[in-house]
């Protein structure tokens, strides 16, 4: 598809008449306010004008996922990017033995796949839904006439991946220089800022579903995770009831984030 022609682009054609702006897609001539809303609030849609967003809620897709289905798979064709209007998706790598090492847990406002958009690649990982889930997908073709009549999208998607890698830098260096136990402690240790619970017995946290998760989370398998969890809780570090911990002894599970082997 041809964007610019005689100094107008896609998105200026399109915004002076609406039509069927692909085979699979129809446009409407107005778009939601709860669409407009929730694309407002992604980073690199941030700063776009009310047209300029209408342009893109015009041409997005809802799509609903129960929790635990496929969005997309590690190595499927890139057909578009997607923005979490409400729930929460996990994306994660997998090894041919079936491991699995999560990168990250989106919620809503969060954009997936702006990488392989720009670079023709293969989606480069997996995202399923943790919950019941809704998001909006954007074609390629639309982001990228987007992206050509604002140059500036293209650079809050460089300032996005970058961040992104920052952050895939320091999984691998935690993989590769780090223990299980000091993997975990500082995955107990995220928990419990992000959503601990003060109580007289110490910081209340939840765990993930199941110790499989957990161990996906921190790059080891399932019984390494059980066997650490079990001394931490000898030691008295912790209190485990099911899925819910109590950090009983926070600064002694601090202290072993400060030696990592």
């Amino acid at each position: 598809m041809t964007f610019v022609t005689a100094g107008k682009t896609q998105l200026d054609r399109e915004r002076a008449s609406p039509r069927h702006y692909s085979d699979t897609m129809t446009i409407v001539p107005e778009p939601t306010s709860a669409v407009g809303k929730t694309l407002a609030t992604v980073p690199i849609f941030s700063g776009l004008t009310a047209s300029e967003l209408s342009f893109l809620a015009q041409r997005a897709m809802l799509r609903n996922y129960s929790a635990g289905q496929n969005v997309f798979g590690e190595g499927e064709p890139c057909s578009g990017l997607y923005v979490v209007e409400s729930g929460h998706v996990r994306i994660f790598k997998s090894s041919a033995n079936g491991r699995e090492q999560v990168l990250s847990i989106d919620g809503p406002g969060s954009s997936i796949a702006e990488l392989p958009v720009f670079d023709g690649g293969n989606y480069p990982a997996s995202v399923t839904a943790i919950d019941d889930a809704t998001l909006l997908f954007v074609s390629k073709q639309d982001f990228q006439a987007l992206c050509l009549a604002h140059p500036q999208v293209a650079l809050k998607v460089l300032r996005v991946v970058g961040s992104r890698l920052r952050r895939l830098v320091g999984i691998i260096e935690e993989l590769s220089f780090t223990t299980v136990r000091h993997r975990l402690a500082s995955f107990l240790l995220r928990l419990a800022q992000k959503d601990g619970r003060r109580s007289g017995a110490g910081v209340e946290i939840t765990l993930p579903t199941s110790n499989q998760e957990l161990a996906s989370h921190i790059g080891t398998v399932r019984e390494l995770v059980s066997r650490n969890l079990s001394r931490l809780q000898a030691e008295g570090v912790l209190q485990i009831d099911g899925r819910k911990v109590t950090i009983s002894n926070l600064k002694a599970l601090e202290a072993e984030t400060d030696s990592p082997e």
